[in-house]
């Protein structure tokens, strides 16, 4: 069977029952309907980003949405185990290519917070560019589920307080202290968090205070390596983890 074309229905919308109608409109009828040339009697794919997805017939089409009948509905639960990276802000052109990877890797979000050696205003709010770049690769990968993407306020004293929420949390920070191989062993059970410094590392003060408040320190290898790679790393092993290869 050929691959369908997936598009993001709100939650809001999305249907109860196969047979229900639902109408899909907006950025993603546009992408449907004059980029994809989608026409009736079609089926695609659509999810909802919580888990939720099913295939659906195109019933009917206008110049800005289309109607569709869910034919098959099925809902993938949040896993209770998985990863989160909490990054210190820096100005990045990369921070598109992390989203990527975050959904093709399984990653349950990413925190981002101001560190003492941030570069560039960290914004206060999650920007739509970023959730539109998750959305994008999950329909790419076939992702139901969308991480949860938040920025952090408070500096380090707030990354603690999130770090409550977890079930472990490990520092990835670059110094001799840190002489722990972080593996999928560290990731395999519970929610859990990886604090990853921005461009140019931690402040020391910083990395203390995160010790004390009784995270693991752990390394990600000899080489220093830049902040989107060490997420990939990350990522890389919290997917290894689930898919049970350890």
């Amino acid at each position: 069977m050929a691959r369908l074309n997936t598009f993001h229905l709100s939650p809001d919308d999305w249907p109860l029952d196969i047979g229900s109608m639902v109408r899909l409109t907006g950025a993603e009828a546009r992408h449907m309907l004059t980029v994809l040339r989608t026409v009736a009697h079609q089926t695609v794919r659509l999810f909802d980003g919580l888990g939720r997805v099913g295939l659906f017939t195109v019933l009917d089409t206008d110049r800005n949405s289309a109607l569709l009948r869910a034919e098959t509905l099925e809902r993938h639960p949040t896993p209770d185990t998985g990863l989160t990276l909490a990054i210190g802000w820096g100005k990045s052109k990369r921070r598109e290519y992390l989203f990527e990877k975050l959904v093709e890797l399984g990653g349950l979000g990413v925190a981002f917070w101001a560190a003492a050696r941030s570069q560039g205003q960290m914004p206060e709010a999650v920007k739509e560019s970023w959730t539109d770049k998750c959305l994008q690769a999950a329909k790419q990968c076939g992702c139901p589920l969308l991480p949860t993407l938040s920025v952090l306020p408070g500096g380090v004293a707030g990354l603690i307080d999130f770090a409550r929420g977890f079930d472990a949390c490990y520092v990835a920070w670059e110094s001799e202290i840190a002489d722990t191989p972080l593996t999928p062993n560290h990731l395999g059970r519970g929610r859990n968090l990886v604090i990853i410094g921005p461009e140019g590392g931690f402040d020391e003060a910083e990395a203390r205070a995160l010790l004390a408040a009784g995270l693991m320190p752990v390394t990600l290898g000899r080489n220093i390596l830049r902040w989107e790679t060490a997420a990939t790393y990350c990522l890389s092993l919290g997917w290894c983890a689930r898919q049970g290869m350890l």
